[in-house]
């Protein structure tokens, strides 16, 4: 900062302060003081500091301003790199572009993931309404409170996944493996679970009454069941003691 300085004092007083070795040094100290306080009393300087700190304002306000041009773009390149994958194995970057756009809170709507690698993936509250993750790896994954609602989850593995409270309402379930998964509170009106293992998942508070099918699906050791559920299960054909279980 340019700030303004005292008159250097005479060379003679200067001088006279210290040792005959000394004064080259003392010297050059005193003219530097002297180019300082003429420096200081130059206004142009002082212009050009108030022009700095103004352009730093200037960019501050710009960046604040630009900051929903930025967002839009890191969101549509997210979208490119679930797109492009679309239909290939492996995760292809769809993990991080997912997560990311979930704490985003941009809806995952339609979203198609089919067959993707997404073990361990992090969707809690998740809106993927309709969306495809038939014959996905989601193994220990977390979708807490996601929303599946008509969603196609044919053969998808959710083995030992968090999806307590998530709504799977007409979702399609057919032999997807729920193996140890958490399903406690949620919705399953309206659902398929035909040839699903739910084997020793935790079922409790789950809303079971308007399950459209569970034929051929495993209940084998089943947690927190509700009431009557196992019998209507066994009812409708679902499969309550699965000799050599997968699902240990």
């Amino acid at each position: 900062m340019i700030i303004h300085r005292e008159r250097p004092e005479p060379w003679r007083i200067r001088r006279a302060a210290v040792r005959s070795a000394w004064r080259p040094f003392c010297a050059l100290d005193w003219g530097c003081d002297w180019l300082a306080y003429l420096l200081s009393r130059w206004s142009f300087l002082a212009v050009l500091e108030y022009m700095g700190t103004f352009s730093i304002l200037v960019a501050v306000i710009f960046y604040f301003s630009e900051s929903g041009d930025r967002l839009k773009q890191k969101h549509y390149q997210a979208w490119q790199v679930i797109n492009t994958a679309q239909d290939k194995g492996g995760s292809g970057g769809r993990i991080d572009a997912l997560q990311e756009l979930n704490a985003d809170g941009v809806p995952l709507v339609g979203v198609d993931v089919a067959g993707a690698f997404l073990q361990g993936i992090r969707l809690p509250d998740a809106k993927m309404v309709r969306s495809n993750l038939a014959g996905a790896d989601a193994r220990n994954s977390d979708f807490q409170g996601a929303d599946f609602t008509a969603a196609e989850l044919a053969s998808v593995n959710f083995r030992q996944g968090n999806l307590s409270g998530a709504n799977f309402q007409d979702a399609e379930l057919s032999n997807a493996d729920l193996c140890r998964a958490n399903l406690s509170g949620a919705s399953l009106d309206g659902a398929t679970l035909d040839g699903a293992d739910l084997g020793h998942s935790d079922l409790r508070d789950i809303k079971w009454q308007k399950i459209k099918s569970v034929k051929g699906a495993s209940f084998e050791q089943v947690r927190n069941a509700p009431s009557g559920f196992l019998e209507w299960a066994s009812q409708q054909g679902g499969i309550l003691n699965v000799p050599h279980s997968d699902c240990p």
